[in-house]
């Protein structure tokens, strides 16, 4: 016992939700209720573990620049070794606990939420299987390793998006997930092919070093851009965002997770895992950060105005996925993989949240909700709680991480990215109280009958809430040894508290939410007139920017058009070559087939024609030269 340690039992994280996707697959199936304890008993299985490799993260001498490694051989053939392993550094325990935790509330919350659905066992062994496969690619110690989860994550979000399958919506969500998640995937692909090529191995550590004294900045920008295409699609930054609003087409739990925790929590962790490239690539750096900033700037503005309750957590979601982004740009692992810890928690919080009040009402509107606080009291309460997190209010847990990253934008002298982020501080919380003074404290707008979940849905919530609250904490600056001890490139670096800033953003996330109570509240503003008024702005807004209809116009228009001349040249003119050659040797065929008759005088012919032929061709080179 005096040898054992949590970290030896790393590699059991993702293997307890495996095993509870196996024997749900094939022994509880028929058994529901057991299903889900067999998927909850894995789960919470590997929370314990990760909870203990946190602990000894901590308190041992596991630091970013010495992590605990260990692998064996898993496929080698002549001149390609590729291992298996487990990499534990604080970036890795830290994910390891966000991910199991929000997993883990919910499953819980999902037993409520899935009761009546006949798939019941089977939303269990693929939330199982998700779950897997996220752990997975959070421990793994190089970049095939990473990317074999990494495809697996993008297969179990096909299976949960398009979990109603008979669904034509369902379907073509799934559809749409998959298939842009595959085009940022291939940039991937090759990114890390090329990172082989040159430096021989896929591992994180020893691609570490070698980059450290590689001179070509330009191969390792190009190199750079396409590995970042990868989280592109995985964390739906713009302009391959389109698939996460529809993958709402799941269950809720689901979209707590992917939102959450799970697929878009992916690329983040990708960036931050493989910085040194980034690092060593500024221009690289920059398109990231850039990107990050449009796109956390061009998804708020969207939310605005949005009506179904999903969908507007759906683009908050790509919202703060562009200010992770944005922060991981402009140098700050720190910072971004801190904004996803905190957002993991208020934004599950906000998705069951939504769940819940989509369970009692029957209906994803906004506007058909309305004075939900009067018969759900837990909801409601948790929401708000969900929201001034997210809009960064003091001492919520996202205000200290927001606030992180507007101090790095602002110290690193990105003066548009701090503007865009500011702004983007108003527009959250504008929408999300927008959303709140509607659904919970607006007037009742159609006849439901609500009334509160059951426990084991709103017991998630009240632990939820509870680190929406505090999470925040370990990060605030005035922690000693907090997150930006853990987790950091190069040196840690503990920021002096910038206390104007947290005065400024504070008053900026208040300004959204008063303006917000004026129009949807105490209803000061006709927001149907003001919506008429503007009506090719909120048009514009509201349909996404037609950025949807753009790419169905270039795909039906350009895309079948090349596809059309493709196949038209691959039936006349290659097919057509082929056939003509295979007609000739048919004809010449047909014409030679008297040789085949069986008479002995025209075999004599061709004997004699042909010994003629070669005297004739040894003969007139010699008669030539005399």
């Amino acid at each position: 016992m005096a040898d054992f340690t949590w970290i030896k039992l790393a590699w059991l994280i993702p293997l307890f939700p495996v095993i509870s996707f196996v024997l749900i697959a094939f022994v509880t199936k028929k058994l529901r209720m057991l299903s889900a304890l067999t998927a909850l008993a894995g789960i919470l299985s590997s929370l314990v573990v990760s909870v203990g490799v946190l602990f000894e993260v901590i308190t041992g001498h596991i630091t970013m620049e010495a992590p605990v490694e260990y692998f064996v051989s898993w496929l080698e053939v002549p001149g390609v070794k590729i291992t298996a392993g487990v990499l534990v550094d604080p970036l890795t325990a830290v994910m390891l606990v966000v991910v199991t935790i929000v997993a883990t509330l919910v499953e819980l919350y999902s037993i409520g939420y899935m009761h009546d659905d006949e798939g019941f066992s089977r939303f269990f062994a693929f939330l199982s299987l998700f779950t897997f496969s996220m752990l997975g690619l959070v421990v793994a110690n190089n970049y095939f390793q990473m990317f074999f989860f990494w495809e697996l994550v993008g297969l179990c979000s096909y299976l949960l998006i398009g979990f109603y399958f008979y669904k034509n919506s369902a379907a073509n969500a799934n559809k749409k997930a998959f298939i842009t998640n595959r085009v940022a995937d291939f940039g991937f692909m090759l990114g890390i092919f090329f990172l082989w090529l040159v430096f021989g191995t896929f591992n994180f550590g020893e691609l570490a070093g070698a980059i450290e004294h590689f001179d070509n900045t330009a191969f390792l920008t190009m190199v750079a851009i396409l590995v970042f295409i990868g989280p592109v699609g995985k964390s739906a930054q713009f302009p391959l965002h389109v698939w996460l609003p529809d993958a709402m087409e799941g269950p809720t739990p689901v979209s707590a997770l992917i939102h959450a925790a799970t697929m878009v929590a992916a690329g983040v962790y990708l960036l931050a895992r493989g910085f040194v490239l980034f690092h060593a690539a500024p221009a690289a750096l920059l398109v990231i950060a850039y990107l990050g900033g449009f796109t956390s700037i061009f998804a708020a503005s969207i939310a605005i105005v949005q009506d179904d309750i999903k969908r507007i957590l759906a683009f908050s979601t790509l919202s703060q996925l562009g200010y992770m982004v944005m922060a991981i740009g402009v140098g700050s692992i720190t910072a971004g993989m801190f904004h996803l810890t905190t957002h993991a928690f208020f934004k599950a919080l906000l998705f069951l949240g939504a769940g819940s009040a989509i369970h009692a009402v029957h209906s994803n509107s906004i506007f058909d909700m309305g004075g939900l606080y009067k018969k759900m009291k837990i909801t409601t309460w948790t929401f708000v709680v969900g929201s001034l997190a997210l809009a960064g209010i003091f001492p919520l847990a996202g205000f200290w991480s927001k606030d992180e990253i507007l101090l790095v934008t602002k110290d690193g002298g990105f003066t548009g990215l701090y503007i865009i982020g500011s702004i983007v501080a108003f527009l959250t919380a504008f929408y999300m109280f927008r959303l709140i003074f509607v659904a919970f404290f607006g007037e009742k707008h159609s006849d439901h009958h609500a009334h509160e979940s059951p426990w084991t849905m709103t017991l998630p919530l009240l632990i939820l809430a509870v680190f929406s609250v505090f999470a925040g904490f370990i990060g605030a600056p005035f922690v000693e040894h907090g997150f930006s001890s853990l987790v950091y490139f190069g040196e840690p670096h503990h920021a002096e508290p910038d206390y104007m800033l947290m005065v400024t953003s504070t008053l900026i996330a208040l300004s959204g939410i008063v303006v917000a109570w004026f129009m949807y509240y105490k209803k000061a503003v006709d927001t149907e007139a003001l919506k008429q008024r503007f009506l090719p702005v909120w048009n514009l807004l509201y349909n996404k920017y037609y950025i949807d209809e753009v790419y169905q116009w270039f795909f039906d228009n350009i895309v079948l058009n090349i596809s059309a001349a493709f196949n038209w040249s691959d039936r006349k003119v290659v097919d057509g070559i082929a056939d003509g050659f295979a007609d000739f040797i048919r004809a010449t065929g047909a014409r030679l087939r008297f040789v085949q008759t069986g008479s002995l005088q025209n075999y004599a012919l061709v004997i004699f024609a042909a010994v003629i032929l070669i005297v004739l061709w040894i003969a007139v080179p010699a008669l030539g030269g005399i």
